[in-house]
């Protein structure tokens, strides 16, 4: 495999050969156990008729092998995904992991990272997860009204109860899991109840957060400039990050993580962004179905996207395409003048190319639909951002930014205690005390971005 990558370099005159890259591997491709209503995945059943959808043994080990060969990294995570990939059953997962220590390179080590609506789990799931170092990803959209209101089976019935009882197995088998949550119509006006029900009753130290921006078509691609009533509004999304980033800015730094919290701060302490849909390029986050058939993107998968089989054609030669590096470079060549000019494409770099599909303002295609939400919360969050920047630029803890604020507020507090009616507010507004903050009860909260 090093010469074959040697070979590749050299043929391109470059090394478009990436040292290590992500595969998002669909076991059962798009079968799953439940009818999720914003589900855009299900409809890819469509591109393999008469398929049994499983991934056989053989492909199993041909990809194993050839993915951990193509690392050039000495951590390699698998990932799985559908669909539903607990579908496979577990014997399916005892074999992969057999496969993985065959493979395993000297000083080498192996991760699992499984993304599941936990409904099959049990103990005999959670015990084999704990024990072979699994990292679960549970999908679960808030409480049971919110989680309910479009995550329902094939017969249309809720799955809360359900998906809450795997969630007890895990946590009994002291399985590392963390959360999923799709932020759509339902949830989005209720980001602090989603928020403190995943901190306070689930229990869980790190949330992900993915906007539902659902096309309005029959074919479940990435096509089409209209979006179901389902889908997140650019404005609604941003608010829900605010809202969520206000609470945990105050108390829960360095005790929960949030995936695009942690995303900003690693990209304004210059560490870089580490998610692809922040990256300038991206093209290193593929897809791989249960035929061995390979996808430029998760996202993308569909026949224009596919860049061939692993049967046919190694893993590595496809990674490294031409079409594939096109693939991935687009997201930067393409953007909008407007995107350019804005002073928050440094984190945001326009955003998933699987929502750049509205104009911007000056009439320009291609700007995300999330643009408005996007641009909102990474202005709202820089000022904290910045201190806790610097924190870690001077080898002391993010987390001090509670105290910081702490103190901020209780001086503004003080201020506005001492102020008389006909004052001018202390908060800078230029009103009266009387006809602003004097028209609250005191202590007030003080406004995140006028702390910095």
């Amino acid at each position: 495999m090093a010469q074959l990558i040697a070979d590749i370099a050299e043929k391109n005159h470059q090394s478009l050969v990436p040292p290590a890259f992500h595969i998002m591997l669909k076991p059962r491709g798009a079968i799953c156990n439940l009818d999720c209503k914003y589900c855009y995945f299900l409809a890819k059943e469509h591109l393999y008729p008469g398929s049994k959808f499983r991934l056989g043994e053989s492909l199993l080990e041909e990809y194993t092998r050839q993915y951990i060969e193509a690392q050039q990294v000495p951590e390699v995570t698998f990932a799985w995904q559908g669909g539903e990939p607990t579908l496979m059953g577990l014997d399916f997962f005892k074999l992969a992991v057999k496969f993985q220590q065959k493979y395993r390179q000297p000083g080498m080590r192996i991760y699992n990272a499984l993304q599941t609506n936990g409904t099959l789990i049990d103990d005999d799931w959670a015990q084999f997860f704990h024990e072979n170092d699994f990292l679960i990803g549970l999908s679960l959209d808030g409480p049971r009204e919110l989680h309910d209101a479009y995550r329902v089976d094939k017969g249309g019935r809720p799955t809360f109860d359900t998906v809450m009882r795997g969630l007890n197995y895990l946590k009994k088998h002291r399985a590392e899991f963390n959360i999923l949550t799709t932020v759509h119509a339902a949830n989005a006006g209720h980001p602090l109840e989603v928020y403190r029900f995943f901190r306070d009753e689930v229990g869980t130290t790190f949330i992900q957060f993915i906007p539902i921006v659902e096309r309005d078509n029959e074919t479940g691609y990435q096509e089409g400039h209209r979006v179901t009533d389902r889908s997140v509004t650019a404005k609604q999304y941003g608010d829900f990050l605010i809202a969520i980033f206000d609470e945990w800015v105050r108390r829960d730094v360095g005790r929960v993580y949030v995936q695009i919290f942690d995303v900003a701060l690693g990209v304004w302490a210059g560490q870089g962004a580490g998610l692809c849909i922040f990256g300038e390029t991206c093209g290193d986050a593929l897809a791989m179905e249960h035929n061995g058939d390979l996808y430029a993107c998760d996202h993308f998968v569909e026949p224009k996207y596919k860049l061939g089989n692993i049967k046919d054609v190694p893993l590595i030669e496809l990674v490294a395409s031409e079409k594939q590096r096109k693939f991935g470079q687009d997201k930067r060549d393409t953007l909008p003048q407007y995107c350019l000019d804005c002073e928050v494409r440094f984190i945001c770099n326009g955003g998933c190319p699987k929502n750049r599909f509205i104009k911007a303002p000056n009439g320009e295609e291609g700007l995300n639909y999330l643009c408005q939400g996007y641009r909102a919360f990474f202005n709202h969050i820089d000022g904290p951002m910045r201190f806790m920047a610097n924190e870690i630029k001077t080898r002391r803890a993010p987390a001090n930014i509670m105290a910081y604020l702490a103190n901020k507020e209780a001086e503004f507090n003080q201020r506005l205690a001492q102020t008389r009616r006909n004052d001018p507010c202390p908060c800078g507004s230029g009103r009266k005390y009387k006809q602003c903050h004097g028209r609250y009860k005191l202590p007030v909260k003080l406004a995140i971005e006028d702390a910095f």
